[in-house]
């Protein structure tokens, strides 16, 4: 499969999130190859790949974690290394695939790391920044969570607070990592809406998935990693086939409609 171009956005909303000519390489290792791709405000766009395809390390050269081996990532107009690090913050988000906790402490207080880019240098968080903090835990079907010690939660638990100090940072771009990770279906289905809604909010979102059914329901486009350096990006009608999935993931891909939805199945 050729690398496709970027897809062409109808929308008159601004770009917020953007590569040209990126590549990405491990261990010498050439994982994406001139990788160009836009994300407006009002997108969400799922990235797919097998296992060691570079789905994360694409995400944290996105973020501007990482040099890229060639190319070069803009954030709301400009070079990603152009913005200093609390700007940066302050404009994009990441959830890693694995979150650790920071320090020993409450669910609140780990949330609230999110807003210390909002937070001016020697200053306490104020009322404002504790109610954005709420309002994530909220989002996440925490409610009420506020003064449990992490310590106590589960991992399902854990990596929804995870999820909540990203929303929590209000950032105009998130790039999200398996945010599924530890989720029984019905919190990955609410996760999933809630990017649904972020999204058409005016975010630019960036989620990493496995499941093929769930980036077609809720995905605008999607971007295809082989691991070979090879990819593919495009509307999730376009991208998301069962012969492009079966390459992807070296098994047979069958596609279904159930319900006027497009659901994927291994065979």
């Amino acid at each position: 499969m050729a690398n496709h171009a970027p897809a062409t956005v109808t929308s008159a909303r601004p770009t917020l999130l953007s590569a040209t000519g990126l590549s990405v390489t491990v261990a010498g290792r050439r994982l994406v190859t001139g990788l160009s791709i836009t994300v407006s405000a009002g997108e969400l766009v799922c990235l797919l790949g097998a296992n060691g395809a570079g789905k994360s390390l694409t995400l944290h050269t996105l973020a501007g974690l990482r040099a890229p081996a060639d190319g070069q990532v803009s954030l709301c107009g400009r070079g990603i290394t152009a913005w200093n690090r609390r700007e940066r913050a302050r404009r994009l988000g990441l959830l890693t695939q694995v979150s650790e906790d920071p320090f020993p402490g409450t669910v609140l207080e780990a949330v609230l790391i999110g807003r210390h880019p909002h937070v001016d240098a020697w200053q306490w968080e104020t009322a404002a920044d504790i109610e954005a903090a709420k309002c994530a835990l909220a989002d996440c079907d925490l409610e009420g969570f506020e003064t449990r010690e992490l310590g106590t939660l589960s991992g399902g638990e854990r990596r929804r607070v995870a999820l909540a100090a990203v929303l929590a940072q209000d950032p105009e771009v998130l790039l999200l990592d398996e945010p599924q990770n530890h989720l029984d279906p019905r919190h990955q289905l609410a996760v999933l809406r809630l990017l649904r809604a972020r999204a058409e909010a005016g975010r630019a979102t960036v989620v990493s998935l496995h499941d093929a059914s769930l980036a077609a329901r809720f995905a605008d486009r999607a971007i295809l990693l082989h691991g070979d350096g090879r990819w593919a990006f495009g509307t999730v009608a376009d991208t998301l086939t069962a012969p492009a999935l079966s390459e992807i993931y070296g098994v047979t891909v069958s596609e279904v409609d159930l319900g006027g939805r497009r659901h994927f199945l291994n065979d």
